[in-house]
């Protein structure tokens, strides 16, 4: 399991409108080019155009968590969850966990969500 977070300086309710859209994926997350989204199916295109099919597991707009599994056969387990905070001074707290089997691409993947909260941030906070 491997965990990311970054303090955005933009309320909760203004990150989890971008971040907690299953279909808005590609618009922050570097490496993905699109996304679909069919019930809890989400489908996203990476920039090499392979196409990797996910199962959305939970989108709480309460608690502000989202929560999602890559489906692909080279998985044996996957679990990503984006959770966005309020830390109740106009900023928030965003987490973006990952487990996987195998391990290795866990690691993979965290180095991709590492830039995502990166490329969040910036969007939120209008650097750029």
């Amino acid at each position: 399991s491997i965990r990311h977070e970054i303090r955005i300086d933009r309320p909760a309710a203004d990150v989890w409108a971008l971040a907690g859209d299953a279909t808005m994926l590609h618009t922050w997350f570097p490496g993905i080019v699109d996304c679909t989204v069919d019930g809890t199916t989400r489908v996203i295109t990476m920039g090499s155009g392979i196409s990797m099919p996910e199962e959305i597991l939970v989108c709480d707009d309460l608690q502000r968590r989202f929560q999602y599994r890559i489906t692909a056969p080279l998985f044996k387990h996957h679990r990503g969850t984006i959770a966005v905070i309020d830390l109740g001074d106009q900023t928030s707290l965003v987490v973006y966990s990952t487990e996987a089997d195998p391990r290795t691409m866990a690691l993979v993947i965290a180095s991709g969500t590492n830039g995502a909260l990166h490329e969040l941030k910036r969007q939120m906070e209008g650097d750029g």
